[in-house]
């Protein structure tokens, strides 16, 4: 978007990355830039100048300092203070579908606290309920895609699925953009795929385009739930968070409590068709000795 000169945090992460390509010479804001998103004077400094944010900065696990405390909570109310000494006009915040308050889940509600933390801010925003998000660089296809190379089977999460709505990243970038750009002022909306489906079925749709054969196990949550410890434990991106176990348990499909709708121009449309997976699928490979955290 020519002109207008944005801030972006988790800059370098896959919707950050996604979202930078859409401006000229945004200013992006991660670990990697030597930015802590809790540190008010760093941001500060990074935001002069700017005119509105889009913050992305989001973990799915806890991992030593980098807790959902930190990153979603703290983080977010020093973005809020350091656009407002700034003099940041719009700030656009990624969220998750499901992120509600006392739900048992920390990062469920160290999301909504983070939704709160805008909403109280005084700033105009834009808060984005999103659901899975798929595109080259992503959890979802490459993730699977590896994992059907690795083994020829997929355990479900809950013995009976629940659906959900994956959105392609660059129509969730749309989104955002013209959030930025000074639509959906003040509001709260959903952001989810015009396709709705049970991840098995992305498993298979992935397999065939890799001509594999992959067999559907049902599985109890609590099965998924000792994986995604195990696989927090030792991948350094782990085969699926514990967090992510509890959104698949539930369903990603619609926004709880429920958000406003997307105006008919902002709706996602694309469906996962062969050509979209295509266009997100890694090169061909298994996980391997190099996917765990003991690795160098």
């Amino acid at each position: 978007m020519a002109g207008l000169r944005v801030a972006i945090t988790g800059g370098t992460g896959f919707v950050g990355r996604n979202l930078a390509e859409r401006f000229e010479g945004p200013v992006l804001i991660s670990r990697r830039t030597g930015h802590a998103v809790d540190d008010v004077e760093s941001l500060a400094r990074a935001f002069e100048g700017c005119e509105a944010v889009a913050h992305c900065a989001g973990i799915n696990r806890e991992i030593g300092e980098q807790t959902y405390e930190r990153v979603h909570v703290r983080g977010t109310e020093a973005v809020v203070e350091a656009a407002r000494r700034t003099g940041v006009r719009k700030i656009v915040m990624l969220s998750f579908l499901r992120a509600r308050p006392d739900c048992g889940s920390a990062y469920h509600e160290s999301k909504w606290a983070a939704e709160e933390a805008i909403r109280a801010s005084g700033l105009d925003y834009t808060i984005l309920k999103a659901g899975m998000i798929y595109g080259r660089g992503d959890h979802l296809i490459d993730h699977t895609s590896r994992a059907v190379q690795t083994i020829p089977l997929f355990a479900t999460v809950g013995l009976r699925e629940k659906a959900i709505r994956p959105i392609p990243v660059e129509e969730l970038v749309d989104v955002i953009e013209a959030a930025l750009g000074g639509r959906l002022e003040r509001r709260t909306v959903e952001v989810v795929g015009a396709e709705e489906l049970k991840l098995s079925l992305v498993v298979r749709r992935v397999a065939h385009l890799l001509h594999r054969r992959v067999g559907i196990l049902p599985a109890p949550v609590w099965a998924q739930y000792v994986l995604g410890q195990l696989t927090e434990w030792t991948m350094r991106v782990p085969l699926v968070a514990k967090a992510q176990v509890r959104m698949l348990a539930e369903g990603v499909s619609e926004s709880l409590p429920k958000a406003e709708s997307l105006p008919e121009d902002l709706l996602p449309k694309k469906r996962l068709t062969r050509e979209q997976i295509l266009a997100a699928l890694p090169e061909e490979g298994r996980f391997g000795w190099r996917d765990l955290r003991l690795s160098r």
